[in-house]
């Protein structure tokens, strides 16, 4: 009987009419995710001002509490622009599609802050939509809407509701991915480029797609020349490069600046990983905390890109696998539990486990609880990644 219901509600959602191209289940997806946005927003407001001891002063003040680090420099890049002066030099080595986006945003709204939220949610729902019609080319309805909840409840998904780059990569990088999938490629070279022109690990989508191509070729043993277009993703590259020319006459300028301003470079991820290591030993509690955090989430992303190449389709484990090296190579390590984020297999991996319901339940408990801990230290304005 309740099957029989079951697949009474699924023909109904079938023959259902779509709305702005959504189907039911998509829109109750974006219905959840607009939900949990207001009750993380609500938690971590509430957060503040227990922490604080003071009020949040006005409606605009429950969006300040989250202009913190990296959000401040988009911002000033989307009012300002890039520039060579002193103070707006080390602003380079932020992607610039971004702040682009952002300052159209802007010319209706007058409010650069009011404008990346509005940036962001828009593509955290893009992101939501696009990851669960990826996940079901190859797996079932519930699976998807299960790696969507995982991405949305990560410990550190709030970023992708506030002025950072996370949701607007994510739903590039993963529109390329499912275009890539249907065979579109000249859309997924375009959505690919895009993608570069906001965040280096862009260039990650090269080698995924090359190997998604390989695959295409060894199911169907056809070429196709629209797989050319994978080219046009180092065009975002490229462009960025043109950029660092445009303003520092040097196409390379972010390297020296990242080095100089940031004392970031590339080495062996065991330099990176033994800098971790370091921070355990370290006096401060807060360095402690970070180093622990950082280690967990080195852990957990080496862990799932290692199941990935047993459990998934070659394109995930590339992407999996060249980002974790690309976090986790350079002279110290930072911002691992937020870059983690962009590897969004791991959570069609939480989603294929969370078919037996202790394991739903470990899940969620862990993201939760671990959300709340870094929204509220984050809003608190102390270092959560």
């Amino acid at each position: 009987m309740h099957r029989t219901k079951t697949n009474k509600r699924l023909i109904e959602e079938e023959s259902a009419p779509a709305i702005l191209g959504l189907r039911p289940e998509e829109l109750r997806l974006i219905g959840m995710i607009v939900a949990f946005k207001a009750l993380l927003f609500l938690f971590a407001g509430q957060s503040y001002q227990v922490l604080q001891n003071q009020r949040i002063p006005g409606v605009r003040g429950w969006f300040e509490i989250w202009n913190r680090w990296d959000s401040i420099n988009y911002q000033k890049l989307a009012e300002f622009g890039y520039l060579a002066t002193d103070e707006m030099r080390p602003r380079l080595v932020f992607y610039p599609l971004y702040p682009w986006v952002v300052r159209v945003f802007a010319l209706v709204t007058q409010d650069y802050l009011i404008s990346a939220f509005l940036v962001s949610t828009l593509a955290s729902l893009a992101t939501a939509i696009l990851l669960y019609r990826l996940v079901t080319l190859e797996y079932s309805k519930e699976l998807a809407q299960r790696a969507v909840w995982f991405l949305f409840i990560f410990p550190t998904s709030y970023f992708l509701h506030i002025g950072y780059t996370e949701s607007l990569f994510l739903m590039l990088a993963i529109g390329a991915v499912l275009s890539a999938r249907k065979q579109q490629w000249w859309l997924a070279g375009i959505l690919g480029a895009l993608t570069c022109l906001t965040r280096v690990n862009g260039l990650v989508l090269i080698p995924a797609l090359l190997v998604e191509a390989g695959n295409q070729y060894w199911t169907t043993r056809r070429w196709q020349w629209q797989w050319l277009a994978i080219g046009l993703v180092g065009l975002g590259f490229g462009g960025y490069l043109l950029l660092n020319y445009h303003v520092t006459g040097d196409a390379l300028a972010f390297s020296s600046i990242m080095r100089q301003n940031f004392h970031k470079s590339l080495t062996w991820p065991w330099t990176g990983i033994d800098s971790t290591l370091g921070a355990l030993n370290r006096e401060a509690a807060d360095a402690e905390m970070i180093g622990i955090q950082e280690l967990s989430f080195i852990v957990l992303g080496l862990v799932c890109t290692i199941v990935s190449w047993v459990k998934l389709r070659p394109i995930y484990s590339v992407w999996m696998t060249v980002n974790w090296l690309l976090f986790t190579s350079v002279t110290f390590v930072l911002s691992v539990p937020r870059y983690t984020l962009t590897m969004f297999p791991i959570f069609i991996l939480f989603g294929m486990l969370a078919a037996r319901r202790i394991w739903m339940a470990a899940i969620t408990f862990w993201s939760l609880l671990y959300l709340g801990l870094f929204a509220s230290v984050f809003v608190w304005g102390r270092w959560a990644f």
